[in-house]
């Protein structure tokens, strides 16, 4: 409820400002958090100009040319239950380019195995939760009975944390998988085993309230929520070209090898973006770019204690690409157990290779991989690739590289919660927006959208629009 001095109950301060007519908001960065801020400010009648230094949209989720390949700097995935990047698909018009298997299905390939079944699948049935993965838990050949049932016993006491437990981010996960009867074991079988990919953390360096997060609502929600979907198409079709189409049918002015180099305060009560060459008048700016940019464009007072930005510690993610003569893998994926190997994806036919088969390996927490020479890299991860696809043995390695983004994710170590800040600053008309702000989620592409909405949430209600045509998760992203 709304008060006469224009306060709510809880004490917030409401938008009761007019509609402004012909308001301007500048967004800086056009990665996913940037282009979902300024899509949702165009949809709702304000101009828009959306700022970006690279030649190009996308952010760490892109695409740039090979010789005859077009290569993505890494490979992503996300879930059924990432509804804000699905309706970022579904806006840009690319959900029928990156589907959703029909059923959760990952092979999972054990090599230290000496006999026996090596090959485990995590599947799900048509069932309610938690059945849906009881036969896949009974099944799975990875671990012992015991372990098998300690799992069970483990995901009904994460089913019942409180998310909304502050004390959950001072713990890390690992400590309480051992609390709760894991196994080394388990934990490297099944629990790292998604939490390391969504994550980029192993157990006992992430933080407890955000894996519990990843593990109640991919596995423990709804039977279809860990159902995995991947581009088909280069990410850039999606993130870039389709994106792109969409801001300029939104009419949205877009600007790309053009940074920011200061914002300021004018005297009209908005602000001044400095570019090279010009400055531009805003009602309201987004800052979506990452922690350490967005701390150095922000004005004195815009947050309580700014140097939390820094403290939001990043974690890298290493990609390997090879490309053999001859198929080698004949599923689209797997993971594996027993190898630096992690996950290994199937891009022949994204990339646009004609001849040959083209795998990815998407290496997380890379932290002592990611500086090491290729040729070092050759070294380790063929051999282990012969282990993994005993049809590589013969085939031919027509190229081997590597894409190494240092700074891939925030660290989602424990107590990281109270150094992400939310959408809103202290500094009228400026918002924050990146998958490293207070979204509830780790550093995935459903965070970075999830910001962009709530920031442009806030921003309209500065700005005295309606926020009607936000879709239907704002709430649980502002």
């Amino acid at each position: 409820m709304t008060h006469a001095d224009g306060t709510r109950d809880g004490g917030e301060v409401a938008d009761v400002s007019a509609p402004r007519p012909g308001a301007h908001a500048v967004v800086v960065g056009g990665g996913l958090a940037g282009v979902t801020t300024a899509l949702a400010l165009a949809d709702a009648g304000v101009r828009v100009t959306l700022l970006e230094g690279r030649p190009r949209l996308g952010g760490l989720a892109f695409s740039f040319r090979r010789g005859d390949l077009t290569v993505d700097n890494g490979q992503h995935v996300y879930l059924r239950c990432c509804t804000a990047y699905r309706w970022f698909l579904d806006r840009i018009g690319g959900a029928g380019l990156a589907p959703v298997q029909d059923r959760l299905d990952v092979p999972v390939l054990d090599l230290d195995r000496p006999g026996g079944r090596r090959l485990g699948r995590l599947r799900r049935d048509p069932l309610p939760v938690p059945l849906h993965l009881g036969r896949s838990l009974a099944t799975y050949p990875h671990l012992s009975l015991a372990e098998r049932a300690g799992v069970g016993r483990a995901a009904l006491a994460l089913k019942g944390l409180d998310l909304a437990d502050p004390a959950l981010d001072d713990r890390d996960f690992g400590s309480w998988l051992a609390e709760h009867g894991q196994s080394p074991r388990a934990v490297e079988a099944l629990w790292d085993l998604v939490g390391v990919a969504t994550l980029n953390a192993v157990a006992g360096d992430a933080s407890l309230g955000l894996a519990a997060m990843v593990f109640k609502t991919g596995l423990l929600s709804d039977p279809g929520a860990a159902d995995i979907g991947w581009a088909r198409v280069p990410l850039g079709e999606l993130h870039d070209r389709l994106a792109r189409k969409a801001l300029d049918s939104a009419g949205v002015r877009t600007e790309v090898r053009t940074r920011v180099t200061a914002l300021h305060r004018d005297g009209g009560g908005g602000w001044g973006v400095h570019i090279p060459g010009e400055m531009l008048h805003a009602d309201a700016v987004v800052l979506a770019v990452p922690q350490r940019e967005a701390y150095d464009l922000l004005p004195d007072g815009a947050l309580d204690a700014p140097e939390n930005l820094l403290e939001i510690g990043t974690a890298p993610i290493l990609n390997v690409h090879v490309v053999y003569d001859r198929q080698v893998l004949a599923a689209p994926f797997l993971t594996a157990l027993g190898t630096p190997v992690q996950w290994v994806f199937d891009r022949t036919e994204a990339s646009g290779l004609k001849e040959g088969q083209y795998l990815a390996l998407s290496q997380s927490t890379a932290q002592h991989e990611i500086d090491e020479p290729v040729a070092t890299l050759r070294a380790r991860y063929l051999p282990e690739l012969e282990r993994l696809l005993p049809r590589s043995r013969g085939a031919e390695v027509k190229d081997f590289f590597v894409t190494r983004e240092r700074t891939a994710t925030f660290a989602p170590a424990p107590g990281v919660g109270r150094l992400r800040p939310g959408a809103r600053t202290k500094a009228p008309g400026l918002y924050l927006a990146g998958a490293w702000t207070a979204t509830g989620w780790p550093a995935t592409m459903e965070s970075a959208v999830r910001s962009g909405v709530g920031a442009a949430g806030a921003a309209l209600g500065a700005l005295g629009r309606s926020r009607g045509l936000l879709p239907d998760f704002f709430e649980e992203a502002a």
